[in-house]
């Protein structure tokens, strides 16, 4: 049943009345540190600890955290969003849900050998320990999930440092999780963190010499910083995601499609929709049908009433005010002075290929339609509009020779046919989940064995027996 808005914000204010009065943190567990040193030096010794339990038994901590964040997905998804105020909470709850069903756990740590007339060698995965991992607001809960699960089950530890602006909900799933554990018959403080995180802690944590590799979901600057810091680090970085619809694709599938993955929990995911490249002859087709299913479209200086609203010019160039990132496209509307009926989940509109609405990643309901002669030169524009960051992107088509050369000229982690973007994240499309999509540093979609040293041992002998 879904829940209504009373509902939602009298569950928020029961949340946000036990994390403020202290009757929020579990018994016995405590992951939340005045110093973020002690932080550190508790998730080294959970970590020592966890290294001295058997495979199976870690597996049975995973399992329980798998559980505990379907129970509590949807308190987190409540608390994320009144935290944030970014998209919406029955899409954060499929996001929680998402991440504890689908996030690969101790089966994707896998062991390869080589015997031969000098013996055995066994390379095996092998944690590195303890990890730091900045986090960020625009999927807290989530993110914690997802990486949680990654990192014990490749038997590491992970001191994070959250986004202030999502530091409740995101310490909450934390602690959540480590009480999972801690009942499961695990060590207290695999997560650990600061009471307030802030850049000072976040420069700790990736100077730290006992802190071996770092995991950063967040923007370009902050992955910037952790890229320079001489440790391993895996770093999921921006994208610009950019739709491509031909002259053969199913319209009424591709308007739905689109409009379901801009919209959903408005935009704020790394791997939404952000621009659309369309064929003439099918655009005003795919707009219409678009209308239809949720979308608004809007004209002139509506579109101009928006850009002022909802991006600010910085040095000669537009960014995102960072108000109405992941808020409602009613919101947006509302505040722009545009005037709207009915309920929209998108705002569109026809805009040329430099256009704000294309150049830059919104991370709102807000999508630029952009008409093109050919299917080239939507690949062409497509390309351009994805700024190299080789994330993410799209196409609409029933030409697999379309499909092929847009899927090869790309190159992006996540390549998405005739679905919405999210199913590239293992949402109604087959494949793990992960939050975290490493694209600078080439993991890609990331999983336990991303957080994985290889380790070689040699037997020189006549082990063999063939």
């Amino acid at each position: 049943m879904a829940l209504t808005k009373e509902q939602i914000q009298q569950i928020a204010a029961q949340t946000r009345s036990s994390f403020e009065s202290g009757s929020f943190a579990p018994t016995g567990v405590q992951c939340l540190f005045d110093d973020v040193h002690d932080a550190i030096d508790t998730a080294i010794r959970a970590q020592h600890q966890l290294m001295d339990m058997s495979l199976e038994e870690r597996g049975k901590l995973i399992e329980a955290m798998r559980v505990c964040a379907r129970e509590h997905a949807e308190e987190l998804a409540i608390l994320a969003h009144e935290e944030t105020g970014y998209g919406k909470v029955p899409h954060k709850i499929a996001k929680n849900l998402l991440a504890a069903n689908k996030t690969p756990g101790i089966e994707d740590l896998h062991p390869t050998a080589f015997s031969g007339d000098n013996g055995l060698t066994l390379v095996e995965t092998a944690p590195y320990g303890v990890i730091g991992a900045i986090t960020p607001s625009t999927n807290p809960t989530a993110t914690i999930i997802n990486n949680s699960i990654s990192m014990i089950s490749a038997g590491n530890a992970v001191v994070y440092n959250p986004h202030p602006a999502a530091k409740r909900a995101s310490q909450k799933a934390m602690e959540l999780l480590n009480e999972a554990i801690v009942k499961a018959g695990g060590p207290n403080g695999l997560m650990t963190a600061a009471k307030e995180p802030t850049l000072d802690t976040s420069k700790v944590i990736m100077t730290h010499k006992a802190i071996k590799m770092l995991a950063v979901t967040g923007g370009e600057a902050v992955v910037g910083v952790a890229m320079k810091s001489g440790k391993k680090c895996v770093a999921a970085g921006p994208g610009n995601p950019p739709v491509i619809v031909d002259e053969t694709a199913d319209i009424a599938q591709a308007a739905k499609d689109i409009v379901d993955g801009a919209s959903f929990d408005n935009n704020v995911l790394c791997v939404a929709e952000k621009e659309v490249f369309m064929v003439n002859s099918i655009a005003d087709s795919l707009m219409n049908t678009m209308e239809k299913c949720g979308a608004y479209r809007v004209y002139g200086e509506d579109i101009d009433k928006i850009v002022r609203t909802v991006l600010i010019q910085k040095d000669g160039k537009y960014v995102i005010n960072r108000k109405f990132v992941g808020h409602d496209a009613t919101y947006i509307l509302r505040e722009s002075g545009v005037q709207f009926s009915g309920d929209p989940v998108l705002v569109i509109a026809d805009v040329d290929r430099y256009h704000p609405f294309v150049e830059v990643e919104m991370l709102m309901p807000v999508l630029g339609m952009v008409r093109v002669n050919n299917f080239d030169e939507a690949l062409d524009e497509a390309f351009r509009a994805e700024h190299g960051c080789q994330h993410s992107a799209m196409i609409h088509s029933s030409n697999v020779h379309n499909m092929s050369r847009a899927a090869r000229r790309m190159n992006t982690t996540i390549f998405v046919k005739n679905a919405p973007s999210y199913s590239g994240l293992g949402f109604g499309g087959e494949g793990y989940t992960t939050l975290t999509i490493a694209t600078p540093t080439g993991e890609g979609l990331t999983s336990a064995k991303s957080f994985t040293r290889a380790r070689r041992c040699v037997l020189k002998g006549d082990f063999r027996i063939i």
